[in-house]
């Protein structure tokens, strides 16, 4: 079930993993990580993991950056990332997160990451319960 965003889609995989794509060229700002927050929490009540597909190039606000993936239920974050650039700004904002204890996994999208991505979150799902 695919559910559009201000800046972004939210594909709904299944219970408990939701995918998600933001926009070619967007800054992802405060407002839009608070709206991305509430719409997790609405859709996720009980455990969850995300797959961000890093298709697009986008960037975080500052603000963004230390709003963003800070749910309770958040189990797992896979991201599936297709070019150096992308697997880099990952690191770096995982890096200013990691008091947060973020469960957080990049793959490669041109080998096959984005299935070894869902199966590790399944993985993760089941190891959280």
């Amino acid at each position: 079930m695919n559910h559009n965003l201000s800046f972004a889609k939210v594909i709904i995989l299944n219970e408990s993993v939701a995918e998600v794509i933001v926009g070619q060229g967007i800054e992802v700002s405060l407002e839009m990580s608070e709206e991305y927050n509430d719409f997790l929490a609405e859709k996720f009540p009980n455990n969850f993991a995300v797959l961000i597909n890093k298709i697009n190039d986008y960037d975080f606000s500052f603000e963004a950056k230390l709003n963003m993936a800070s749910h309770e239920n958040l189990k797992a974050i896979a991201v599936i990332t297709y070019d150096k650039e992308g697997t880099k700004s990952v690191e770096d904002i995982a890096a200013m997160r990691q008091l947060d204890g973020w469960n957080l996994k990049v793959f490669d999208g041109l080998n096959l990451g984005r299935q070894d991505g869902l199966n590790w979150l399944e993985n993760e799902l089941l190891a959280a319960t």
